[in-house]
């Protein structure tokens, strides 16, 4: 297969994936999900045991992109809950992917691409990346990860993220549980092929089983709280706090919000 938005090498039991829209910060688009989805198929029919996730560039992935986000404004509700499920999709393959994923942050993981990242098997990070899901600042909803988030970290943790917005270091996001190991920059590729080899030299039949255990076990209450999310997601792109984010944004000035919760 050949990608516009990703670089995918083979070698030998390891292929890495690495997010390629470096003058866009590795941003998320519509065509990034559906080649990654793709790609993750595609790997998945290979003799690879071990996928690695990183950014090309100086940042690991910043979020949706700029010019989705002024799309979504625009959409219908019928087609904000497709893009929502589509988001849904992606996340929920890299959760559930059979073969391990080993993320090599190499820079900022925000919003979407802090998902990206926390969701692989293994998150190795540099010191110097930020991660945080900074939704409620542009008056966005951080509903597909929050399903994923507070598994992972538990709830007063996630509230903590969520709610503020806030970007936190790779040292606290070690010690909330969001990334494995922090490795010099210099040798986080290094560090990646390291633990990759550690990977590939266990039974692979016995890796499998164990992702498949650990899904299934968690599978029937993520699906349905996913499923809320995915509505929830898609309704708040109807409010005016969200267009009101977006413009904001756009035009580098604070947001204006409306006080419109009793109506919630």
């Amino acid at each position: 297969m050949t990608y516009e938005t990703l670089l995918v090498e083979e070698s030998g039991h390891l292929t890495t994936i690495k997010l390629n829209r470096p003058d866009k910060r590795n941003a998320i688009n519509t065509q990034m999900i559906a080649e990654l989805l793709g790609a993750l198929d595609a790997i998945e029919k290979t003799h690879a045991r071990v996928v690695i996730v990183t950014g090309e560039g100086k940042a690991f992935c910043s979020g949706m992109d700029l010019e989705l986000l002024q799309n979504i404004a625009t959409q219908s509700p019928g087609e904000n809950q497709e893009d929502s499920r589509r988001m849904a999709k992606m996340f929920r393959r890299i959760w559930s992917y059979g073969k391990p994923l080993i993320a090599a942050v190499n820079g900022h993981a925000l919003a979407g691409g802090c998902g990206i990242a926390t969701l692989c098997d293994f998150t190795l990070s540099i010191a110097e990346a930020k991660f945080g899901y900074t939704e409620v600042k542009l008056g966005f909803l951080p509903a597909i990860v929050s399903v994923f988030l507070t598994r992972q970290i538990g709830e007063k943790h996630a509230r903590d993220l969520l709610l503020t917005g806030r970007l936190v270091d790779a040292a606290e996001a070690r010690q909330l549980g969001l990334v494995n190991e922090i490795v010099s920059a210099e040798k986080l590729m290094q560090r990646a092929h390291e633990l990759a080899e550690t990977l590939i030299e266990a039974s692979p039949s016995s890796v499998t089983r164990a992702k498949r255990l650990l899904v299934c076990a968690a599978a029937p209450s993520l699906d349905a709280d996913l499923e809320r999310a995915v509505l929830e997601n898609a309704r708040i792109r109807c409010t005016p706090d969200f267009k009101e984010g977006l413009a904001s944004f756009l035009q580098k000035r604070k947001p204006v919000w409306q006080d419109d919760t009793t109506k919630h």
